[in-house]
C-alpha cells in the first residue's frame, strides 16, 4: 500500500505550530508496512485542499488528511475534501446522534456545522473531542489536535497494511562522504536492502528490507567495515 499524508493549517506553514502529526502518522504507517510516498502541508484553503486531495487520491492507495475540522471560519477541510469528489457537505445524522448519545452533548450545544460531512462519507467518531472525522473512498480525514487524531487513527489502523520492513541500525564514526564506496558495495551484495544514512554527531545508517535475515546479515557485513563512533551508541 502506498499513501500520502496531507496536513492542513495556516499555523503549520507560519511555524506557529510544529507539525508533529505528519511525523507520527508516517511512523505509524511505516510500521504497518505502508509506503508513505508524499507529505503535503497546505493552507486552510478549499481550493488547495481539493486539488491536493484529488491528485493524491488518483496517485495513491490511501490519503490521510489531518487538521481543519470543526465549525469555525478557518475549518474548511471537509469542504475541500468534498470538493475533491464533487460532493456537497451536509449534516450527518449519525455523527450528531453519536455526540448526543455518547459524547455527552445536547443537540442545542453543538455549533452549527460541527457534524457537516461530505455526502456519502463514512463517519469516524471523535472519542477525545467533538468534531468527527470521515472516510471518503480511500481518503481518511482526521482532526488536527494530536490526541484526537491519534485516537481516531487507532480505530481504523488495521485498514492500513503492507509488507513490513525489518530495520537494523549501524553507527559509524566516519564522515558520510567516506562511506559511499561501502554503501555501493552493500547495495550490490544485498540488492533487496535499502540504505539510508543520517549524519549528526556520528553517522547513523539505516538498513531496511522485507527479509529480516538478509537485513541482519547486511548490517553485520557493514559493521565489520566501518569505524565505530568514539562512544558506544545504544
Amino acid at each position: 500500500m502506498q499513501a500520502a499524508v496531507v496536513t492542513v493549517g495556516d499555523e503549520l506553514l507560519s511555524g506557529d505550530t510544529e507539525n508533529t502529526n505528519a511525523t507520527w502518522l508516517c511512523r505509524e504507517l511505516t510500521e504497518r508496512g505502508v509506503s508513505v510516498e508524499r507529505v503535503f502541508t497546505i493552507p486552510d484553503d478549499i481550493g488547495d485542499i481539493a486539488q491536493i486531495v484529488n491528485e493524491s487520491y488518483a496517485a495513491y492507495d490511501a490519503v490521510l488528511v489531518t487538521g481543519g475540522l470543526g465549525p469555525t471560519h478557518d475549518d474548511v477541510t471537509m469542504e475541500g475534501v468534498a470538493a475533491a469528489f464533487g460532493r456537497d457537505v451536509e449534516k450527518n445524522e449519525e455523527a450528531a446522534a453519536w455526540l448526543t448519545e455518547h459524547g455527552g452533548y445536547a443537540a442545542g450545544d453543538l455549533v452549527d456545522g460541527t457534524t457537516h460531512l461530505p455526502v456519502g462519507s463514512r463517519v469516524l467518531h471523535n472519542e477525545e473531542g467533538v468534531a468527527p472525522g470521515c472516510v471518503v473512498e480511500s481518503v481518511y480525514v482526521f482532526p488536527g489536535v494530536p490526541a484526537e487524531m491519534k485516537a481516531m487513527f487507532a480505530e481504523v489502523a488495521d485498514e492500513f497494511t503492507g509488507e513490513v520492513q525489518h530495520v537494523e541500525l549501524v553507527h559509524a564514526g566516519e564522515p558520510e562522504s567516506q562511506l559511499v564506496d561501502r554503501f555501493a558495495e552493500l547495495r550490490e551484495r544485498f540488492e533487496d536492502v535499502q540504505v539510508g544514512s543520517y549524519p549528526g554527531d556520528h553517522v547513523r545508517v539505516k538498513l531496511s528490507g522485507p527479509d529480516e535475515s538478509v537485513v541482519v546479515e547486511a548490517a553485520a557485513w557493514l559493521r565489520e567495515r566501518v569505524d565505530p563512533p568514539e562512544e558506544t551508541v545504544e
